[in-house]
């Protein structure tokens, strides 16, 4: 009776998903790591506790998925740490009946957080090793509908803009005019640089409006496209902000 009853406790152990062993976790770092940071949109910190973020790191570094810093995954990338993957979520504000592009699939994590949130998700990854890593994990834990694709993100993805959001998730030097164009009227971008965050905001058909907002909280992996070949923005920290007209 003993044996059987042991059996039956470690057959329903078994049986417990994986995620539930993060989903306190994900819980404790919402509140502790974003909420406390002064993120306060609520979709945005839904996606952050529903999406199992530990799938997306290298199995060695499984253990250190939830801690409050960025972790390797190969090829000279990583994967930002929660809070920022929240931050620059919340930064471009999408709606559910929105679309948006992710420039820089990278693990597909932050992909994973914007099907959460809005409508429809396309991401661009210039490195062919990661895009075909992140588009079968995607697909292998239930996110399909996010469309990805291999290329060089500065183009952008004509055929489907405009897009209401546009996310650029490694340091850039300036906002590519192509993504600007991509844009649809009262859209929104942000680009990090290593010491800045962008928003652009359309003010007009032919206007738009830049601020840089100077952060010390993360140094991003450089692009490795052709975003850093030239510089539309002030090189010095600190805020800015211009009107342009195309």
């Amino acid at each position: 009776m003993t044996i059987v009853i042991f059996s039956t406790l470690l057959l329903v152990i078994n049986c417990v998903p994986q995620e539930d062993k993060y989903g306190k976790t994900r819980d404790e770092i919402v509140t502790e790591q974003i909420e406390n940071r002064g993120i306060t949109n609520q979709p945005t910190l839904d996606a952050i506790r529903k999406v199992p973020r530990h799938k997306f790191v290298p199995p060695d570094l499984i253990e250190n998925a939830y801690d409050d810093r960025p972790l390797p995954i190969g090829y000279g990338q990583t994967i930002s740490q929660p809070y920022i993957v929240a931050y620059m979520t919340e930064a471009i504000d999408p709606k559910p009946g929105q679309k948006v592009l992710e420039i820089g699939t990278g693990s597909g994590y932050q992909s994973a957080i914007l099907a959460k949130v809005a409508k429809e998700v396309y991401t661009i990854e210039i490195k062919e090793q990661l895009y075909k890593k992140a588009d079968h994990l995607l697909r292998s834990i239930g996110f399909s509908k996010i469309n990805t694709r291999h290329g060089d993100g500065y183009f952008g993805w004509q055929e489907h803009a405009p897009f209401d959001a546009i996310i650029v998730t490694a340091a850039a030097t300036h906002v590519p005019p192509p993504l600007i164009e991509q844009l649809r009227p009262g859209g929104r971008t942000m680009s990090p640089s290593t010491m800045a965050i962008f928003s652009v905001t359309w003010a007009s058909p032919r206007a738009w409006s830049e601020e840089r907002r100077c952060t010390r909280l993360v140094r991003w992996p450089p692009s490795v496209s052709v975003l850093n070949s030239t510089s539309s923005v002030p090189d010095s920290p600190g805020s800015s902000a211009r009107v342009l007209t195309l």
